[in-house]
């Protein structure tokens, strides 16, 4: 069955289109998440990104200020595709193990890849269908002050760190609108589940 990439400028609603398709029964492989997973504690990935960023994005306890690294690669071009060039090789690698092992698991399954980076580090992938999420900028900058707390600023420099709408949109084959209720948007996933199914 179909290996899909679930993408989405931050607080476009990725995670509830993502929690949608795995509640239809789809195995999810979540970028985020793995990104945490290699960065824990006396890991490589962690290691190497001291070296790049210095002791200041290390915390006591040996884990990793994630809000110190923010506060550098959202302002800073060079800083985070620094940050990438550590981290998507080593992400890349660990989220084809999962793929795999979802499909030995149930050759039928269907394997939704939860990425927000897909256009920066893997259009080129060989993905069967590239769904995209996408909200108004407006819509997206009051999500992030309100339900994460940023401020203003904050928020608009995530918003403006990340590539535009237009080229998200360029590569999608499937495109779900999470500006409506949570009832519109889970018509559009029930939509695509359906479609996933229909085809030989």
């Amino acid at each position: 069955m179909p290996l899909l990439a679930l993408t989405g400028g931050i607080a476009s609603g990725k995670s509830t289109v993502a929690r949608l398709l795995a509640q239809h029964g789809a195995v999810i492989v979540d970028a985020d998440a793995i990104v945490r997973e290699l960065q824990t504690p006396g890991s490589p990935v962690l290691e190497q990104i001291a070296a790049a960023f210095g002791p200041a994005v290390i915390a006591a306890d040996g884990s990793l200020e994630r809000a110190a690294l923010g506060a550098i690669v959202f302002s800073d071009d060079d800083a985070r595709r620094r940050l990438n060039a550590i981290v998507h090789p080593a992400v890349a690698a660990e989220s084809a193990r999962r793929f795999a092992a979802a499909f030995a698991a149930d050759p039928g399954a269907v394997v939704v890849y939860d990425v927000p980076l897909l256009v920066e580090a893997r259009a080129d992938d060989p993905w069967d269908l590239i769904v995209v999420t996408q909200a108004p900028a407006s819509l997206r900058e009051e999500r992030l002050v309100s339900l994460r707390g940023l401020t203003t600023d904050e928020a608009r420099a995530r918003l403006a760190s990340q590539v535009d709408d237009a080229a998200r949109l360029a590569i999608a084959d499937v495109v779900i609108d999470t500006a409506g209720s949570l009832a519109e948007t889970s018509a559009q996933v029930q939509a695509l589940w359906a479609r996933l199914h229909a085809q030989p």
